[in-house]
């Protein structure tokens, strides 16, 4: 799990596809990798994968991870080369500052950037919405930019063709690869985690719930209430 809060920006150094996939060597740069073990997640460009192979500490450390067919098939990997640069952030603690919102680093799909304009000292960017996920975005909630937590701000729908915006403060701007998108460029997109389990409880009413063992009985017995 991850809260969209970028760490670091990476670059990725090779990439080895095969049969089952691909491999990723990617240079950490100033990500602090001292803490890291195999088999650890680290959210790279939004896609939650993990560590297979590794080395540095607090500075200038690269890691190894492989990317399955499915995760090519769902992201924007085929526009990935050696020297693009990604968004890093390693998985949460317990005791991590809740400063984005939940992000599994499972990647729903590619975005367009369609627009770029300045407002004041902000950049506002639009997106395209894909047609499957549309109904996930809504206007002031959460949504997952090549790994970046950000707020929607606002919505248009017309022609059966939906967009939506993105306000990005220079701080954001300044420590993602914000800065190196164009019109045109595709981003990896997760739509809120709460919205997805919501739809799939209130769509799914035939599935029958399994019996439950949770009565006031046991409760007093267990001590949550008296």
């Amino acid at each position: 799990m991850f809260t969209g809060i970028i760490e670091a920006v990476g670059t990725i150094k090779a990439i080895n596809v095969n049969a089952q996939g691909a491999r990723l060597v990617i240079d950490t740069n100033n990500l602090d990798m001292s803490d890291v073990k195999l088999g650890d997640s680290i959210a790279t460009n939004g896609i939650c994968l993990t560590v297979v192979d590794f080395n540095g500490g607090k500075n200038n450390g690269s890691y190894s991870a492989d990317v399955s067919n499915e995760t090519l098939q769902r992201t924007g990997f085929v526009n990935y080369k050696v020297g693009s640069k990604v968004n890093l952030e390693k998985a949460m603690l317990a005791s991590t500052r809740f400063g984005g919102h939940m992000v599994s680093g499972h990647v729903d799909g590619v975005s367009e950037i369609l627009a770029i304009n300045n407002n004041g000292n902000s950049i506002e960017y639009w997106l395209s919405m894909p047609s499957d996920l549309a109904h996930y975005i809504a206007e002031k909630g959460s949504v997952t930019i090549d790994g970046t937590s950000l707020t929607v701000n606002a919505l248009s729908e017309s022609g059966g063709v939906g967009k939506f915006r993105l306000t990005i403060v220079p701080h954001t701007v300044k420590e993602t690869i914000f800065a190196d998108y164009q019109v045109g460029s595709k981003v990896n997109i997760e739509v809120d985690l709460i919205a997805r389990y919501l739809e799939r409880l209130l769509t799914k009413k035939d599935m029958q719930a399994p019996a439950s063992n949770v009565n006031e009985a046991m409760l007093m017995k267990a001590g949550f209430i008296k």
